[in-house]
């Protein structure tokens, strides 16, 4: 084969016109601050002052230090050439008692980032609510209360009228499933809460408070909003009747408890037989409620699940280990062809609405301190390359992908697992909050620059 003929038959990895390529955090994680200029604390800050909540007692009161630190951080987001940055508010900033009283300053912090942003040519995507419920509402309840959807759509409000217009594509929540999962029924999260019988009632009433914010949007916004979701794909780990039913009933609970409701105005038939006695019956206006319009969904994936019958509670269901799989430092498997496939699936079950890859990274082993300027993270980047590669296969394949933000921009606190796990694409020195780009950053700006063709050059090493 000639030189011509083999550059030829390379896989042309162009992604279409208009791909946003960006990055993404979550306020709690990076800021650091909590409650500077009239914050009221969150449950987070609760959780992780609470002995034993966190991973050798971590907690985000430092964090990155971005409450201080954003111009800097924007700076380098313009360096690796990000076209577009996710990002959180936390809700207790602009509402310290959830409701009511507006504080300007947590306000005026956001609009300030917006602005540095807008003035690098960075497009702002806006996450209302990423885990960090103001601890006042959680003292009336949070998600168990349902005056929730009319608590979440103020504080909607409040940064639609302040935002809309310089901010264009919003998020009503992340990753409810989480929230609800470790939160309210295996207590690893914030607020803690054990129980099945709560969890069914905060997931309903987070899909009832999304209704509320994006009604409350249409109302007062003139651009895009959105749900996220965090899904993996469920691959049954024998041909038996009983993995079969254990792999429906875990892609049902993880995979299609928030997005039947929100585009199908239905929930998956097996989340009673999961919950039993514990699933109420919910009234018809609120299903109403919940399937508002959306403009697009984001989706974080990070792995799949091959799935077996056991005694877990409350799924039956467990994943099996891949003896010949690669696994990262929080025990996920890397499996790109399951983004393709969920990506699909999505397709086929809730047709062309687009889609926005709203997370997607992985931790592995980084130094704490970076050695001469320079952190080498070849699992990453192969990671990152694999991953694109499957969106771009997803696309081909005819579905309306329209942007990718990888997880994560900064090396940050990992919730309960504290600051022992490292997603970030920029390492952050926790002792002198000193930022180094990782290879896999410089790796992804290339990417950004060639719109996505050099994913097909050899990888670095």
């Amino acid at each position: 084969m000639s030189p011509s003929s083999a550059q030829d038959s390379q896989p042309d990895f162009a992604f279409p016109e208009g791909f946003l390529w960006g990055a993404a955090t979550a306020a709690h994680q990076i800021e650091g601050s909590p409650l500077a200029d009239g914050a009221g604390p969150s449950i987070w800050t609760r959780f992780a002052h609470t002995p034993g909540m966190t991973f050798n007692g971590d907690t985000g009161d430092v964090a990155c230090d971005h409450y201080n630190r954003w111009k800097d951080d924007v700076r380098l987001m313009r360096e690796l050439g990000l076209q577009a940055y996710r990002f959180s508010v936390s809700w207790s900033r602009i509402l310290p008692e959830g409701t009511g009283r507006v504080n300007q300053k947590g306000l005026d912090f956001y609009s300030r980032l917006v602005d540095e942003l807008l003035a690098n040519g960075i497009e702002p995507l806006l996450t209302l609510f990423h885990w960090d419920l103001p601890a006042a509402l959680d003292d009336r309840g949070g998600w168990l209360n349902r005056d929730c959807a009319d608590w979440f759509a103020e504080y909607g409000s409040v940064l639609y009228r302040a935002l809309d217009g310089r901010v264009k594509k919003w998020v009503t929540l992340n990753e409810p499933w989480v929230i609800t999962d470790g939160g309210y029924l295996h207590g690893a999260l914030a607020p803690g809460h054990r129980s099945k019988y709560e969890a069914p009632i905060a997931s309903h009433n987070l899909m009832r408070a999304h209704g509320a914010a994006v009604q409350a949007y249409r109302a007062i916004g003139k651009h895009e909003i959105g749900l996220v979701v965090n899904i993996e794909p469920k691959y049954p780990s024998t041909d038996s009747p009983a993995d079969a039913a254990a792999t429906r009933r875990a892609h049902a609970y993880m995979n299609e408890q928030y997005l039947h409701p929100a585009l199908l105005g239905e929930y998956p038939p097996e989340l009673k037989e999961i919950f039993g006695d514990a699933w109420p019956e919910f009234p018809q206006d609120d299903f109403e409620l919940i399937a508002q319009p959306l403009d697009f969904v984001g989706i974080n994936y990070y792995t799949r699940s091959v799935t077996t019958a056991n005694d877990s509670y409350p799924l039956e269901a467990g994943a099996v280990r891949q003896p010949l799989g690669t696994y990262t430092e929080t025990g996920w498997e890397v499996f790109p062809q399951g983004l393709t496939d969920l990506l699909l699936w999505f397709k086929r079950t809730y047709g062309d609405l687009p889609v926005y890859i709203t997370e997607n990274g992985a931790a592995f082993f980084d130094p704490a301190v970076a050695e001469g300027g320079r952190v080498r993270d070849p699992l990453r980047i192969d990671y990152l390359r694999k991953h694109l590669s499957a969106i771009h296969d997803a696309i081909a394949a005819g579905v309306d992908v329209r942007g990718y933000m990888v997880w994560s921009l900064l090396d940050n606190l990992e919730w309960s697992l504290g600051y022992s796990k490292r997603f970030g694409i920029v390492h952050v020195n926790y002792g002198t909050q000193e930022r180094t780009p990782k290879d896999s950053a410089r790796w992804y700006s290339g990417i950004i620059a060639s719109h996505g063709r050099k994913l097909s050059d050899p990888l670095p090493y």
